[in-house]
């Protein structure tokens, strides 16, 4: 098994949190990893770009080349469209619809999402409204989106959910259930 990922968004968009529950669901399935983060201007709504390479061979490298990605995961469209030189021809994107506007020559949305539409291989999918559906806070919008690429990954289902499990149980039980939830909203649309 070898995936690589490119995780990609804004600043504040938890981004980070979804690499972290990948890396923990991956090495509970006994896989090595390789993560390399690019923050950029983060608290200032900047980039946040991340390279997470999963192996059931070591590697040796944690940066993913041009046309190497499998998948890119990513909760900003602009932000996906941003790195689809990456992608393999056969390769995934999973994002969100919902634009974060942080410039102020932001392309017409339209003309980002019919974009992303023409990669063969994308699920685009308003994640804020399925956390909100599935009764979580718009903060676990970045789980639904983990929950949209699981068919993906190559992790079985419920590892990656043990994964949320063990990542958020420092916040409490309650947090914990919202963002299960929140990813079973994000998985459920995405194998429809």
């Amino acid at each position: 098994m070898k995936k690589d990922i490119i995780l990609a968004g804004v600043g504040g968009q938890g981004i980070l949190s979804i690499a972290t529950v990948i890396g923990e669901a991956a090495l509970n399935e006994g896989l090595y990893l390789k993560q390399a983060e690019v923050h950029g201007m983060s608290q200032r709504g900047g980039d946040v770009q991340s390279n997470l390479r999963l192996s059931s061979d070591p590697i040796h490298s944690d940066l993913i080349e041009k046309g190497g990605a499998d998948l890119i995961i990513s909760l900003e469209p602009m932000e996906a469209l941003r790195y689809v030189p990456y992608l393999k021809p056969e390769g995934w994107i999973v994002t969100s619809s919902i634009p974060f506007v942080n410039v102020p020559n932001y392309p017409e949305l339209e003309s980002v999402l019919e974009r992303v539409k023409a990669i063969k291989n994308h699920v685009l999918l308003d994640v804020d409204a399925l956390a909100k559906a599935a009764g979580a806070p718009a903060q676990a919008a970045n789980m639904v989106l983990l929950g949209a690429a699981i068919p993906m990954l190559g992790i079985d289902h419920d590892k990656m959910i043990a994964g949320v499990e063990r990542v958020f149980a420092r916040k409490g039980e309650e947090i914990v259930n919202k963002n299960v939830a929140a990813v079973e909203a994000g998985y459920e649309y995405s194998i429809k």
